[in-house]
């Protein structure tokens, strides 16, 4: 018994728990730890917070007492600091009579375990420590409940790991495969739709198709055609590729037109599928800026080859309009020589006067004959010049609509002017049998200015539409016109910033509109 004494006082002392006591006076620390004592339990103090926590951090308490009053931190803010350092330890505070909002503060946040107030019965002090300390042994002892749990579960999820894995894998290459199906889809520019091919219906479509169409993307039908849908049309497009890509099982594109604008669609089927992925490029825009670069190129090239032969026509031209009417003038002419030398010089004066429109195609207008002008003024003057030539057609009416206040524009008035009297000559020779009406108006638009010339006459037909300012061409009889005067109004039109639209129809008429920039607007000044 001795020798098994000695052994047991050897081996250092089972405590029931660790103890943390904090109180900035001593005196109640040691009446703690006295009335303690008896429970076996290993205590520490400490007599402010901040030694409280570095003795929480090195002692690991269980079960942590601090008074609410105490210099710095108080016991509200210590014990919380307790609870973020050690969730699992269970707190009392030790108040007073006068500490009630104290405690309040501390079960919001803190929650402390127990509270104990001043002054205390040993008793009640005893055994609220006692179930501190029961209370952190139940936690713990759950927690060890729970990781049995898990350890019994860890086998059979261990066994499901694999297939659970393989199947999240291929869960997610699916979707991230779809989700970048879907985003490179949708962020293309391109109009792109999934179409089936037996009735046309459309079953998928990306975000710019239902721009095209004009609606959201929530709406694209799953049955609906795609030239209802796109263009509101009852029957396929003319020039729809999907059936011959169909019958192919190869790519094919078309070229489709639809209220004013042309698309080229191309349809690529899906192997072994009634579907096929179809496209949509409009190329309206596309389409009309090569024909105006063909065209400007055209015209600088026919400039410049222009002026080249009127330099060299003018001097052999001189001389035979010179020699004529010398010869003219001559004693005993007879009346058939006179006859011959007359149309000699009026075929050389017609001659002088194409060979002035090809100079005066092939060069810009000087920059010191521009200025600001009241357009409506320039095209009225040019209007009374024309009005002398109508005096001889009575049938012919000539209607002026001229705005007043119109922003002034920059430019050479003399060559504008030249740019209305061709467009009423021309709309004048288009009058079937000198009877109609020509209409003169101005105004504006926008950030430009306009003037028009409409006739009533025969119209331009489609098929001649795109040649109708190309130099030399001309659909009026022999000897009647020479081609020119629609590419030098093009010209001078084009030199002064601005823009034509023809807008005809055969049998009714063509109007000719020139547009020109206000100056607060014009980007580019001579």
């Amino acid at each position: 018994m001795g020798t098994l004494g000695a052994q047991a006082q050897a081996q250092e002392p089972v405590t029931r728990g660790r103890l943390l006591l904090v109180d900035d006076e001593e005196n109640i620390l040691k009446s703690i730890r006295r009335v303690l004592r008896r429970g076996e339990w290993e205590i520490e103090t400490a007599t402010d917070a901040e030694t409280g926590l570095r003795t929480l951090e090195r002692f690991q308490p269980e079960v942590v007492i601090s008074d609410f009053r105490m210099p710095g931190m108080n016991g509200v803010e210590f014990l919380n600091q307790v609870k973020l350092q050690a969730p699992r330890a269970q707190r009392i505070m030790l108040t007073g009579q006068a500490d009630q909002q104290a405690i309040e503060e501390a079960i919001n946040r803190s929650e402390i375990f127990r509270f104990i107030s001043k002054p205390w019965n040993d008793s009640h002090l005893v055994l609220t420590v006692k179930s501190a300390f029961e209370q952190y042994a139940l936690h713990a002892e759950n927690d060890r409940l729970y990781r049995v749990t898990q350890e019994q579960n860890a086998e059979l999820k261990h066994l499901n790991a694999d297939l659970e894995e393989r199947v999240a894998l291929r869960t997610r290459l699916l979707s991230t495969a779809k989700r970048e199906w879907e985003l490179s889809f949708d962020c293309m520019e391109t109009p792109l739709a999934v179409v089936r091919a037996r009735d046309f219906a459309v079953r998928r479509a990306n975000v710019a198709y239902a721009q095209v169409a004009r609606r959201s993307i929530e709406e694209v039908p799953s049955d609906v055609p795609c030239h209802q849908y796109l263009f509101g049309r009852d029957t396929p497009c003319a020039g729809c590729p999907l059936p011959s890509a169909m019958e192919t099982g190869k790519g094919a594109r078309g070229e489709v037109q639809q209220g004013g604008r042309s698309y080229v669609v191309a349809a690529y089927p899906f192997a072994g599928d009634d579907r096929a992925v179809c496209t949509y490029r409009d190329v309206t825009e596309e389409q009309a800026m090569t024909r105006r670069l063909i065209e400007t190129e055209k015209m600088a090239a026919v400039g410049q080859l222009a002026g080249g032969v009127a330099h060299e026509i003018n001097n052999p031209l001189g001389g035979i309009l010179a020699f004529a009417q010398l010869m003219s003038r001559d004693a005993g002419r007879s009346e058939s020589d006179l006859e011959s030398l007359k149309l000699i010089e009026e075929s050389a004066l017609r001659c002088k006067r194409i060979v002035e429109s090809l100079l005066k195609f092939s060069r810009h207008s000087r920059v010191e004959d521009r200025r600001l002008f009241d357009l409506s003024k320039c095209v009225e003057d040019a209007a009374v010049l024309f009005r002398a030539q109508l005096k001889s057609m009575p049938k012919v009416e000539m209607k002026l609509g001229l705005k007043d206040g119109l922003p002034k524009v920059y430019g050479d008035p003399g060559t504008l002017a030249q740019v209305v009297l061709n467009l009423l000559q021309n709309g004048l020779q288009s009058l079937p049998k000198a009877e109609g009406r020509l209409t003169l108006e101005t105004g504006r638009e926008g950030d430009r200015t306009f003037f028009a010339v409409t006739d009533t006459g025969a119209g331009i037909e489609e098929k001649h539409l795109p040649r109708i300012f190309e130099p030399s061409f001309t659909t009026k009889p022999p000897g009647e016109g020479t081609g020119l005067g629609l590419s030098i109004a093009y010209r001078i039109v084009q030199d002064h910033g601005g823009t034509f639209q023809v807008d005809t129809h055969v049998g009714q008429g063509s109007r000719f509109t020139v547009f020109l920039p206000i100056p607060l607007q014009l980007e580019r000044l001579p």
